[in-house]
């Protein structure tokens, strides 16, 4: 950055360093020694090199607690969980009585400049057994990126021009509440890093959610049939009452499909984004890409046959459906191996379902056989549209229908928005 000759080979050496430390995934602060309190200034990796030209530095307002917000609060002290006692597990396989959670969700920021790396600093007191974690996700012409963890940097493979933060609280018992301070966050660029394959699909073992009343990861309090979808990591979860994460699950006949957003964290872990490849996934790299834990671990023993709370795993399972998604998407009626695209991870355009559960049908009117349902919020990729039966929906009426991916239709009355590139006529 300074002279040629004898620097540069030590600056490339260091950008290399940067880089990899960007693409790790990165834990929670280390806790402290046994009932000792520890101050922490998580200080990113390659913070102490010049900052490049193009850089967006703003700081995070944890002041603002509101409805999208789950289980935390503001003090003069700073941001703490609401209610650090874990919760009774109804189910168990539920995550949710391992140990408390709470979630800060932050207002996206326009950036100056496009950015491809965001790191956070991060002031906290951090007992043993509490972590802290900022989060953060940016928005390209598809659509928003997965979460990633910011604390050594989080890397996109694309410029992103928005960027959302969360800050992520956990307490293994009531005694051990972490406070968050401050987070500064700083958006600047770096070459481009290959991303994972667009458009995953895998095939995993899918249980049904049931738990009316209780309130998911993301804030909602879940309904009787309601349709939504829960996944191992908090990656690709979802805020309130969005579909920025969206799973299509299908039976293994393809007789039946339903669109979910991803509104929960589980079944089993919390940090098993089994759909990336072994650089970007956060916990068991030695694992194959598309293998959730839960299903090495109950089929072939791995980790001693447990998760990663130390239980003892009791299906394969890597999804969890909410009843509706269960009984009326997919008409299933027990557990099932069902086969889940990714949707965030593939590309083109994509309609937002505004009302819903919507019909999906093999022909564009409403005489053609139902095959499934798109969930409210749900984000569906639009191959191309056609003409058929005029309806009149929520947003417009209209004659056109659009051609999913699958080669099946929903009517365009009831798509509330359209992103990620124009949509041809089939």
């Amino acid at each position: 950055m300074k002279h040629l000759h004898r620097r540069i080979r030590p600056v490339l050496l260091a950008l290399v360093v940067a880089l990899i430390a960007a693409l790790l995934p990165a834990a929670g602060p280390s806790p402290a020694a046994a009932t000792r309190v520890t101050t922490i200034s998580l200080v990113p990796a390659g913070s102490r090199t010049a900052a490049p030209a193009a850089t967006d530095r703003w700081s995070l307002d944890l002041a603002t607690v509101d409805g999208d917000d789950v289980n935390v609060r503001s003090s003069t002290a700073g941001l703490r969980l609401r209610d650090a006692r874990p919760g009774a597990a109804r189910a168990p396989h539920s995550p949710r009585g391992a140990a408390a959670e709470g979630m800060l969700l932050t207002a996206p920021r326009v950036l100056s400049h496009p950015a491809t790396r965001v790191r956070a600093d991060v002031s906290a007191r951090v007992v043993a057994g509490s972590t802290v974690e900022t989060q953060v996700r940016g928005w390209r012409a598809s659509g928003w990126t997965e979460w990633r963890a910011a604390t050594r940097g989080a890397v996109f493979d694309q410029p992103v021009t928005r960027v959302q933060a969360r800050v992520v609280l956990t307490a293994r018992n009531d005694r051990a509440v972490a406070t968050v301070r401050g987070v500064r966050l700083t958006a600047d660029s770096l070459a481009a890093v290959t991303a994972a394959t667009p458009g995953l699909t895998y095939r995993v073992f899918a249980t049904r959610i049931g738990l009316v009343g209780e309130v998911t990861a993301n804030g909602r309090t879940i309904q009787p049939r309601d349709h939504f979808v829960a996944l191992p990591s908090r990656r690709g979860l979802s805020p309130l009452n969005s579909g920025d994460y969206t799973v299509r699950v299908c039976t293994t006949s393809g007789g039946r499909c339903a669109y979910a957003p991803v509104w929960d964290v589980g079944p089993w872990n919390t940090r098993d984004d089994y759909w990336n490849p072994s650089p970007v996934r956060e916990n068991w790299k030695d694992l194959p890409q598309g293998r959730p834990e839960a299903q090495a671990a109950y089929q072939n023993g791995y980790n001693g046959g447990r998760d990663q709370f130390g239980r003892t795993v009791l299906n394969p399972a890597g999804i969890d459906l909410a009843d509706g998604t269960f009984w009326d998407g997919l008409l299933l009626t027990t557990n099932a191996w069902v086969d889940v695209a990714y949707l965030w991870t593939g590309s083109g355009p994509r309609g937002v379902v505004g009302d819903g559960p919507l019909n999906i049908r093999t022909g564009a009117s409403t005489t053609y056989p139902v095959r499934g349902l798109a969930a409210r919020f749900a984000n569906v990729p639009i191959q191309c549209y056609v003409t058929g039966q005029t309806v009149a929906g929520p947003y417009r009426t209209t004659n056109r229908w659009n051609r999913l991916t699958t080669g099946q239709y929903v009517s365009h009355a009831y798509i509330s928005a359209v992103y990620g590139g124009t949509v041809p006529l089939c």
